[in-house]
């Protein structure tokens, strides 16, 4: 006797297992374990496979010129700025208080023949100098009316 033969009279029910007629009708239930596992290896696939990278606000290349240095001898005032947030002009130590009355000295006794101030004043901050002490240098170039002001840097080694 076959499985086909016996069950042939049970023509009105489709049953999966060995039910019988008179047992009660299980409800089929999802079962979310391995739906939430193949999500969790979805998510883990994502994460690894994301790169994570920083974007630049503005992508700019530099020109490059091949011209000749300017031969006019441009009149330069260098401003120190110490790790400790002292102040040193052209070698000479001062204190925040007077940067800026030195300045106007110096602008003063190197002014052109027109009264306008060529001057150029490089900044030579330490790379750990505060922030605070860079900015009242600046302060103190704006204060004696000097607006060609550079950041000195060196070059990595």
């Amino acid at each position: 006797m076959s499985w086909l033969s016996s069950h042939q009279s049970k023509r009105g029910s489709f049953t999966l297992g060995a039910a019988s007629a008179n047992s009660t009708h299980i409800e089929p239930e999802i079962n979310l374990i391995p739906f939430i596992d193949v999500l969790l290896v979805v998510l883990i696939f994502l994460m690894i496979s994301t790169t994570f990278t920083r974007y630049q606000e503005l992508a700019i290349t530099l020109p490059t010129a091949s011209g000749v240095q300017n031969q006019n001898d441009i009149k330069q005032i260098h401003i120190a700025v110490t790790r400790d947030g002292r102040f040193a002009v052209n070698g000479k130590v001062t204190d925040r208080s007077q940067l800026s009355n030195s300045l106007s000295q110096l602008t003063e006794a190197n002014a052109n023949k027109d009264g306008v101030p060529s001057i150029q004043v490089n900044i030579d901050a330490d790379a750990r100098a505060p922030h605070q002490a860079v900015m009242s240098a600046l302060e103190a170039a704006r204060d004696a009316s000097l607006s060609n002001i550079v950041f000195s840097s060196q070059s990595k080694k």
